[in-house]
């Protein structure tokens, strides 16, 4: 027993060399919450040093998972931690705040050190830095946006002129750290057009934070943005890293950026001139390294002049503009973008579906798109919803389409018994089956007996059909 008591004393004499050579950081703590002891990783994650927080309440960083009574006595705290019949190890993953007032995402471990009689000394708590986690779910998150527009661009599908050349102002934008602002109407691709300045910059290994603007009430929108601390109002139980503390050394896109109230377009312009930000309940400001990029399908210039946006701040984020075209101005694109989200509902449906008929693409073509790509998209989803296999026609498309805009005039083909969309359907499927009716059928998806019955019923003379 003197030996092994002996080889204690050696290792004890050690151990302040054992704990530094830890990555995590570690505290003791005292029964009374008073921080006696860290080792460098804590310095380094911190950026505390040791004499700066030695005989401090462990408060001081402000952990918004610890466990502890509201009350105070006698000027220490009472971590629910020593409570009698508390579990003596727990672990929590939470925001600690650092000394220069950002907050460390950390998983927190506390064990309570104990006598053999059951008496608490104080505690062990460890930190690890789980910020590269955070970054990895945010990578996750982009890499899965990306993987859905499947498309030649980072998503952006289009081999048109028009696409081509915003395709080049991308790229000169991604090379730049000035704030970017991408104009368009609803559906034109905005978001697909921020994250892919982002993957082409030199901050796309950092992070990417998005938000809509619109999408959330004043006090919630600079709740998301700045953040809040812990109290700061009802139903703020934790403490809350905003979207520009996320963001910091990367980008940051602020999505219908003319939504915006004019009270949190001071704070944004603050930011954006590099000055520091308190978070909402909190004084201690802090600053963010972010390249902001922001989109709108506003008029922000009409905005200003109606008092409605600040005029500092759309100078200080219109710097590089970048304006997307409208699907109908890029109609030679659209049989592209039938073709790619196609492919895609294939594999997320096992639908054996080929594409579309004649007249459904006709009237693809001439459809005005007041909804651009993400109403096309829509569309498509629709059609493999209601078609089983084969080509997607007139009657799988959503009624809005079927009775919009067509170039088309069928009704001058057929005998004057009605135009149904089933006929037009039919003819174009014998047209394409050289009147070949069992493969009519099978580009419809119904079988040869149908086709006659069809064709009976609207009095289709095969002939005429395949002479016109």
């Amino acid at each position: 027993m003197g030996g092994e008591s002996l080889k204690e004393q050696e290792i004890n004499r050690y151990w302040k060399k054992i704990v530094n050579t830890m990555n995590d950081g570690l505290m003791l703590i005292g029964t009374d919450g008073d921080i006696l002891m860290v080792n460098r990783a804590f310095e380094q994650l911190t950026g505390y040093k040791a004499k700066e927080v030695l005989g401090k309440p462990c408060t001081l960083l402000e952990c918004d998972a610890c466990e502890r009574f509201i009350e105070r006595r006698e000027k220490t705290w009472w971590c629910a931690l020593f409570d009698p019949g508390q579990k003596d190890i727990k672990r929590c993953r939470c925001l600690v705040k650092k000394k220069d007032g950002t907050y460390l995402p950390a998983l927190k471990n506390a064990s309570v050190l104990r006598t053999d009689r059951g008496e608490a000394l104080g505690a062990v708590e460890t930190i690890t830095d789980i910020s590269e986690l955070d970054m990895l779910d945010q990578k996750v998150e982009q890499l899965s946006r990306q993987l859905d527009g499947n498309g030649d661009f980072h998503g952006m599908v289009g081999k048109s002129l028009i696409m081509q050349k915003v395709i080049e102002v991308v790229e000169k934008a991604a090379l730049s750290d000035a704030p970017v602002i991408i104009y368009g109407e609803s559906g034109t691709g905005k978001e697909l057009v921020a994250r892919a300045i982002h993957l082409r910059g030199r901050r796309r290994e950092s992070p990417y934070v998005q938000l809509n603007c619109a999408a959330l009430n004043e006090a919630l929108l600079e709740s998301e943005l700045f953040g809040h601390v812990k109290g700061a109002f009802t139903g703020a139980y934790r403490h809350r890293r905003g979207r520009f503390e996320a963001a910091n050394g990367g980008d940051i896109f602020l999505d219908e950026i003319g939504d915006v109230p004019l009270s949190i377009q001071v704070k944004l312009l603050r930011v954006l001139e590099a000055k520091p930000f308190e978070r909402v309940g909190d004084h201690q400001s802090i600053s963010v390294d972010v390249r902001i990029i922001t989109a709108t399908n506003k008029n922000l210039e009409e905005l200003v002049a109606q008092k409605r946006f600040r005029d500092d701040l759309f100078f200080r984020i219109n710097v590089f503009p970048i304006y997307l075209p409208t699907l109908r101005d890029r109609s030679e694109d659209i049989p592209l973008l039938v073709n790619t989200f196609i492919h895609r509902l294939q594999s997320q449906t096992g639908k054996k579906i080929t594409g579309l008929t004649r007249s459904a693409m006709d009237r693809f073509m001439a459809y005005p798109w007041p909804g651009n790509v993400r109403e096309l998209r829509s569309a498509l989803e629709y059609a493999f919803v209601i078609a089983e296999q084969g080509l997607i026609g007139l009657d799988h498309l959503p009624p809005k389409i079927v009775q919009g805009r067509t170039s088309i005039t069928p009704e001058t083909l057929l005998p004057d018994t009605g135009n149904s969309v089933e006929k037009i359907e039919l003819v174009d499927a014998l047209r394409q089956s050289n009147g070949n009716q069992s493969q009519a059928a099978r580009i419809l998806g119904i079988n040869r007996v149908t086709v006659w019955n069809r064709m009976k019923k609207y009095g289709i003379d095969l002939r005429k059909v395949l002479t016109v």
